[in-house]
């Protein structure tokens, strides 16, 4: 009975982890108005596959073995992982906030180390780190983009369009580059948030690597589809309207740094730094102040502040309760 229902978690897990993480890649897309929700999420779920399926399998290898011995993962610890970190990412989505699928599976594992007294600290240690450094490093970049590219010269292609009668023809350009950012965001979130939904199981020895990134990857593209319409319009619309030019930015550094991650195996939270990103060119634009005093930049910060401990406690009860049954 415990495989079907570490399946179905695995699963679920994975649909919510393209609510949040996949369909949060085409958020400056959506929000510059260069594609319409619909083609937004479902270019999202292809891209998000083809992430998963191409460049998955470090960071999978890290969630499987990394952390904890994966001697100790067996199937009924599988199960809490997943459904520790599942019922946090889920009551994120419900609220749309765009919440980090790696920091929760990451917690939820911490939680089953400290349960039993086995953590990998050194790699705890350098995770840690990449999760204060990348959404730091999405700011400052892309605060650094935007204050270069907000000049005169930005417009330069625009203006020699328009001079041949050809104004629309720089905006279409510019719709189709950043729909390409947003494609390539979404290649760096199958990359890296794939293991997060199956790396429990393939250190439990349910799913082999090749076919669980394969089932992660089309669990996490139709999450997008169905799921993902709220944390799209959170990021795309509610912190602050996007240019083409600054979607463009956010996209493409968000991507980088997570997608440069993933090839060292480090999961890195994907929703967090296209969150920071959006935030260092809206304050760029518009203002440090004016923007952190958002309500909705406030909410998103909050629940990133408690949600790791929150799936880590979960997942501390939970085994509590597991070995004291075993016991």
């Amino acid at each position: 009975m415990l495989v079907p229902a570490a399946l179905l978690a695995s699963v679920v897990f994975a649909l919510n982890i393209g609510a949040s993480g996949t369909a949060a890649a085409m958020g400056s897309a959506y929000g510059g108005g260069a594609v319409h929700r619909r083609t937004a999420l479902w270019l999202v779920a292809a891209c998000a596959l083809l992430g998963a399926v191409t460049g998955s399998h470090r960071v999978v290898r890290t969630i499987a073995g990394g952390i904890v011995p994966p001697e100790l993962v067996s199937l009924p610890v599988a199960v809490v992982i997943l459904a520790a970190a599942g019922i946090t990412l889920f009551l994120a989505n419900w609220f749309g906030i765009p919440l980090s699928t790696s920091q929760v599976t990451v917690g939820a594992i911490i939680g089953v180390g400290m349960a039993y007294g086995s953590l990998d600290l050194r790699k705890v240690g350098w995770i840690l780190a990449g999760w204060a450094v990348v959404p730091v490093a999405a700011f400052a970049v892309a605060y650094a983009l935007c204050r270069w590219v907000e000049t005169p010269a930005r417009n330069l292609l625009y203006r020699v369009l328009e001079r041949r009668g050809r104004p629309e023809a720089s905006r279409r350009a510019l719709a189709g580059v950043l729909v390409g950012a947003g494609a390539y965001e979404a290649v760096a979130a199958g990359m890296n948030n794939v293991g997060n939904a199956i790396g429990p199981l393939v250190a439990a020895g349910v799913l082999p690597l090749g076919s669980g990134v394969v089932m992660g990857g089309l669990a996490m593209g139709a999450g997008a589809v169905m799921l993902g319409a709220r944390v799209l319009e959170t990021n795309g619309r509610k912190i602050t309207r996007l240019s083409l030019a600054r979607g463009t930015i956010v996209s493409f550094t968000s991507g980088s740094l997570v997608i440069l991650a993933s090839l060292f195996g480090y999961p890195v939270p994907l929703t967090q730094a296209t969150t920071m990103a959006i935030i260092g060119v809206s304050s760029a634009a518009h203002g440090i102040g004016r923007t952190w005093r958002n309500g909705t930049v406030r909410a998103i910060l909050s629940t990133w502040a408690v949600s790791p401990v929150g799936s880590l406690a979960l997942a501390y009860l939970m085994m509590l309760r597991l070995l004291g049954t075993a016991a």
